[in-house]
């Protein structure tokens, strides 16, 4: 399926956030991404969140990919997954307006990955629990250079990415929170963090899950 970029400002709880939205004609469901860490160059045109929101798109998602506070025209500063998980959470209000009250998918990466358990979280409390996660890349235990990442407990089905070179954040982070979950990591051999050469990877292991 195709859908241009289309972008525009939504009012959030720290001013204006910063999206970029597409969206093919009747989507199935929406497909809410969250880009890596902005103190570290994250941004919604991050090449992991823009793979997310193309392989979604294709299989008929409105892929909605927000900017976090102080990136690009969203207002705010930073704030540690709190107020993050906040205004994803008003972007899919603003997803729900625009496409309807339809499936939704939470995908991140790193520290979007993070955020995006956090979102699963509270939805789930509401009694809105979402249709699946994807994580690629999750911040997870202890991250040279940010902090500590106490990510949160996800279904059994969420489709967890991690390369195993991964320098940013360790494999064995990943197995130490995935462990007592029961929660299955699929591991591509040689992709660091950023899955330079390893996008298309990323795309093909959604879309076989998604077949099934």
């Amino acid at each position: 399926m195709k859908a241009p970029e289309e972008k525009f400002l939504i009012a959030g709880p720290a001013g204006q956030i910063d999206v970029i939205m597409e969206r093919p004609d009747a989507p199935r469901g929406i497909a809410l991404i969250a880009h890596p860490h902005p103190l570290g160059g994250g941004a919604n045109t991050n090449k992991v969140a823009y793979t997310l929101a193309r392989t979604f798109v294709g299989l008929g998602y409105a892929a909605f990919r927000p900017n976090f506070r102080g990136v690009g025209e969203t207002d705010g500063v930073h704030d540690e997954g709190r107020g993050e998980t906040d205004d994803l959470l008003v972007v899919l209000e603003e997803a729900k307006r625009r496409c309807g009250d339809i499936p939704v998918v939470l995908a991140g990466f790193s520290f979007g990955a993070y955020c995006q358990t956090r979102v699963a979280r509270h939805l789930q409390e509401a009694g809105h629990p979402v249709q699946r996660l994807v994580l690629v890349g999750t911040a997870a235990g202890f991250v040279e250079g940010t902090r500590q990442y106490n990510t949160e407990a996800v279904p059994h089905d969420t489709i967890v990415i991690h390369g195993s070179n991964d320098e940013t954040v360790p494999l064995a982070n990943v197995f130490a929170w995935a462990q007592p979950l029961d929660l299955p990591v699929v591991v591509v051999p040689g992709a660091d963090h950023f899955f330079h050469r390893r996008l298309h990877q990323i795309r093909d292991i959604i879309s076989r899950a998604w077949r099934h």
